[in-house]
């Protein structure tokens, strides 16, 4: 249970890497409210639906499994569709952690971003990903136990050395910062931040006893999501540190303001590290969409070959090419596309969980969202709620000359022509 475990939070989180901009944008107060409240309308009501689907159809490729099960091949793609699309998004997000983290130590950002380097080691990270992946789910669950430990390591130290200041220190406010709060960039980080849950459902055929270990893992993982969240936002407010001093990477910054050179180097370098935590883990998600597809005769069969070790390499190969091509765009431009395509799909595997229940009342449900089916109903408003507010928001936001909700909604659409050459009988 452990290594997936381990596997599941890097999927969703990987620690407070990322949640900076939250501060800054909202101050102490709101963001300690978003990141407690969020949870219950987000990531709990959709960590239950994974532990109700992913224990009652235990199948490699997960929510396209359940999707297709539920509503039939075509939203089956469309589901695998929104989520290979994502990815791509997605997936480019922690490559750009990755160099951000390394260029906010002192003097190393002129040495990272000069000329070409900083492509190129974003590019570095999805090849050490691809190669770490190529030897199996059971060797990526491994690495990501080490590096949930090593990841969480400088935030205990951090911790105690915050609170230690806050007892000595009266200026810690919970106002924003510049007097206002930006409610809405806040709100889209930490949707951010709490997303993903669905994305260890894929290896499901690579699991023992999956019926009983998926939901023991979704809701522990919530709950330490949370619990890694709140406590150092909760930390570096109490120590007195400035909300407006927050922007992606300050985390460094702070461990400087705290402790001092030491913890600043090994935050640093942690969190870079932490960035291909994550890459590593959502590639052994990811990758086993494209061979389930190919499975069902959706994509080409070569996509089915696998390794001795049951690795798919061809749609791991294709995907890690697929995912280079989106390196170089902006932080804030990533996360609104992303946030945009995964949602919808979760509101399919909502619809999917619902459907379900209607048409196969007697599918064993080793674990099952307590209540009758109205109380599933009622379990995916928060989430579709969230996805409609995240475009909304994505309005402001432009992809070129694109806003990014359209180029969004745009992308998503593409998956009904591409369902149709899908079905085009192959040779």
């Amino acid at each position: 249970m452990l290594p997936l475990l381990a596997a599941t939070y890097f999927m969703v989180s990987g620690g407070p890497y990322g949640l900076e901009e939250i501060i800054g944008d909202t101050g102490y107060g709101w963001a300690l409210i978003i990141l407690f409240a969020l949870p219950f309308f987000w990531s709990l009501p959709t960590a239950l639906m994974i532990g109700e689907l992913a224990a009652a159809v235990p199948e490699e490729g997960g929510f396209y499994a359940w999707v297709r099960r539920a509503l039939g091949p075509f939203w089956g793609f469309q589901e695998a569709w929104l989520s290979l699309a994502a990815s791509i998004f997605d997936m480019a997000i922690y490559p750009t952690l990755f160099v951000t983290y390394l260029e906010h130590f002192q003097g190393w950002g002129p040495v990272l971003t000069t000329g070409h380097r900083e492509l190129w080691i974003e590019l570095a990270v999805v090849i050490i990903a691809t190669l770490w992946n190529l030897r199996g789910a059971v060797a990526v669950g491994e690495g990501s136990v080490v590096m949930w430990f090593v990841g969480l390591a400088p935030f205990v130290v951090l911790l105690g050395a915050a609170f230690w200041r806050g007892l000595h220190n009266a200026s810690a406010t919970l106002a924003p910062p510049h007097g206002h709060a930006d409610l809405a960039a806040g709100m889209l980080v930490a949707l951010w931040n709490y997303m993903g849950w669905d994305n260890a459902s894929t290896i499901a055929g690579e699991v023992e006893e999956p019926q009983r270990t998926y939901p023991r893992v979704m809701v522990t993982a919530a709950l330490i999501t949370m619990a890694t969240y709140l406590l150092p936002v909760t930390a570096v407010w109490f120590a007195g540190i400035a909300p407006d001093q927050f922007s992606t990477g300050a985390w460094v910054d702070a461990a400087q303001n705290l402790v001092g050179y030491p913890l600043a180097l090994a935050l640093t370098l942690v969190a870079s590290l932490d960035s291909l935590g994550n890459f590593n883990s959502l590639t052994l998600s990811y990758t086993r969409l494209p061979y389930a597809m190919a499975c069902d005769g959706l994509l080409p069969k070569v996509l089915t070959r696998k390794l001795p070790n049951g690795v798919p390499w061809v749609s791991l190969l294709l995907c890690a090419f697929g995912w280079s091509l989106a390196l170089g765009l902006k932080f804030d431009r990533l996360i609104t596309v992303d946030i945009s395509l995964w949602g919808l799909s979760v509101v399919l595997e909502f619809v999917a969980l619902v459907t379900l229940r209607v048409t196969e009342p007697a599918l064993p449900r080793p674990f099952r969202v307590p209540g009758q089916t109205w109380v599933a109903v009622v379990l995916g408003v928060g989430p579709a709620a969230l996805v409609v507010l995240a475009l909304w928001v994505a309005r402001a936001e432009r992809v070129g000359p694109i806003p990014a909700a359209l180029f969004s909604l745009g992308i998503a659409a593409c998956g009904w022509p591409l369902y149709a050459l899908a079905r085009i009988p192959k040779r």
